[in-house]
């Protein structure tokens, strides 16, 4: 168990500590649908959660590695079975009620409960289940499941430990700062909690700031434009125009953590509920087809001309920054028209006067949704279509407000093709389960399938569930890479781009670590803290 030594005043003196105080303003894009911890289901509630509640492990967003937070040590045993904390002593919740062992069952069981089934505790309903708490002693803990659980370290960096006595319940928290005001609307303020148990380096206790304030701002223009007037000194995702009238005005200011996990994608739909003609669901069923659109697409003009450079290209699901899963050996494609061509007549497709025909000799046209009120969707959208005239393929797009996209993808089925993008994900493979078994409601091209209903769809659900039943990281990592290849080699989901992760900070603002994984600005909070203006100087 490590500790940390109290260190005499006179000595502490003698150190430098970052400086205290001070308020940090940044805004979230939307009001938080929950603030309890067990249901969030969305960014700005995860953003609260994260700053406020403490966690038995922590992912390090720069590092990537797992570290100790409110368990000073853990083993795990079994072969993915089994994990023992054991927790740091003398930590109290925001409201001092102290935290141990008990604390960290009762979450767990909040977690599991099939009735109240928060969202943070599916794993824990499924992948995951608890057989066993042992508590030996109140600062020590195992928990025993049922089989091995891969990444089992990692689910604990998102499991907000809850207070098992407190009289305020999940009000107590254990994070570095504790809510201390909501006006929906309009904005939260996070103060810092006085019972925080992290010290820094001179024993000052952390966080450094008074306060984080969050402000309600769905308008990223009017954000720029406060950020710019000293009004915000944080924006943690910028787009890539922003990013760029920024960098050009405040190069210092701009900020470019390379490439962020998610992904601009295109699918055809081969779902067999799908209200639309069978000689089209041929045309998407064919991999020849599938494989030849992919290659019509040029993915350099998408980063160039609608990204303005700041994204990468994307040779499938996983990106660069998912540095331990991103299959190297891959390149993204290369636009080749010609062997586009040569894919299709070997499918059995023609040209006449200058149009794609396929084998019945009908044109080949089909229609793109995509999500409205996004422009750089929408400047995709349009070079693909681009592309596949070239092609000789006409391609219609269709944009929809976002309710009536879902609508279409996840119960009318009544879509062609849909240009979206795989966000939100975390850093490890089981995060996309729902999208690559072929029985999950998310499987994008053709939803829960009754068994596979080819035999690559079988090898990646294969590969998906052999993955998820093993520790042992080299495994996983097989499987993944493999997956990634027939990703590429079937195109079930034509992977285009990941987009930089693009945030703006203010000269003010010291302690930084900016990360491509969320929190991107944040997820070090508690060492934040604010310059102190010179007394006299302005």
């Amino acid at each position: 168990m490590r500790k940390v030594p109290l260190l005499a005043p006179a000595l502490c003196a003698l150190l430098v500590a970052a400086p205290r105080g001070g308020e940090l303003h940044l805004c979230l894009r939307g009001d938080p649908k929950s603030l309890d911890p067990l249901m969030v289901t969305d960014e700005p509630s995860e953003v609260i959660r994260y700053l406020t509640s403490g966690v038995l492990l922590r992912l390090n967003r720069r590092t990537q590695q797992i570290e100790p937070e409110l368990a000073s040590a853990w083993k795990v045993d079994d072969a993915g079975r089994r994990i023992t904390f054991r927790l740091r002593p003398n930590v109290r919740f925001s409201d001092g009620t102290p935290f141990d062992a008990a604390d960290v069952e009762y979450t767990l069981k909040r977690l599991a409960d099939p009735v109240l089934a928060p969202p943070a505790g599916e794993v824990f309903r499924t992948a995951a289940k608890i057989q066993r708490f042992r508590r030996p002693n109140p600062l020590e803990i195992s928990l025993e499941f049922a089989a091995p659980v891969s990444a089992l370290e990692l689910l604990f960096d998102e499991v907000p430990l809850l207070s098992s006595r407190s009289p305020v319940k999940e009000k107590a928290v254990l994070g570095p700062f504790r809510l201390a005001q909501y006006r929906r609307g309009v904005s939260l303020r996070l103060e810092r909690n006085p019972n925080y148990w992290k010290l820094d380096s001179s024993a000052t206790r952390l966080p450094y700031l008074d306060a984080i304030v969050l402000e309600i701002q769905l308008n990223r223009d009017i954000e720029l434009t406060r950020f710019r007037r000293g009004e915000l000194q944080l924006i943690s995702n910028l787009d890539a125009d922003n990013f760029d009238r920024l960098r050009r005005q405040a190069p210092g200011e701009a900020v470019d953590a390379g490439a962020s996990l998610e992904s601009e994608m295109l699918w055809f739909n081969q779902s067999t509920a799908a209200p639309i003609a069978e000689y089209r669901k041929a045309w998407f069923r064919s991999q020849a087809f599938r494989r030849a659109i992919s290659e019509a697409i040029s993915r350099k003009d998408i980063v160039r001309l609608v990204f303005r450079g700041l994204a990468v290209e994307a040779s499938g699901p996983f990106s660069p920054a998912a540095k331990f899963w991103y299959n190297s050996r891959l390149s993204p494609p290369e636009q080749d028209t010609d062997s586009a061509r040569r894919r299709l007549a070997a499918g059995g497709f023609r040209w006449r006067d200058g149009y794609l025909l396929d084998p019945g000799g009908r044109a080949v046209e089909f229609s793109l949704i995509t999500n409205s009120g996004n422009r750089n969707r929408a400047r995709i959208a349009a070079l693909v279509q681009e592309d596949l005239a070239k092609l000789g393929v006409k391609v219609n797009v269709t944009a929809l407000d976002f309710p009536a996209l879902i609508e279409r993808l996840n119960h009318t089925h009544d879509y062609e093709a849909c240009l979206l993008s795989l966000s939100g994900i975390d850093l490890d493979p089981n995060d996309q389960m729902n999208v690559w078994l072929s029985s999950s409601s998310h499987h994008p091209w053709n939803p829960r399938q009754a068994k596979p209903a080819t035999p690559w769809e079988a090898d990646i659900d294969r590969l998906m569930r052999e993955q998820a039943a093993s520790y042992d990281p080299q495994v996983r990592r097989g499987a993944i890479g493999r997956l990634q290849e027939i990703v590429r080699e079937q195109a079930p989901v034509i992977f285009l781009v990941h987009p930089h992760a693009l945030m703006a900070v203010g000269s003010a603002v010291h302690g930084l670590e900016p990360s491509s994984l969320k929190p991107r600005l944040l997820w070090n909070a508690e060492r934040l803290y604010l310059e102190q203006p010179v007394a006299g100087k302005r």
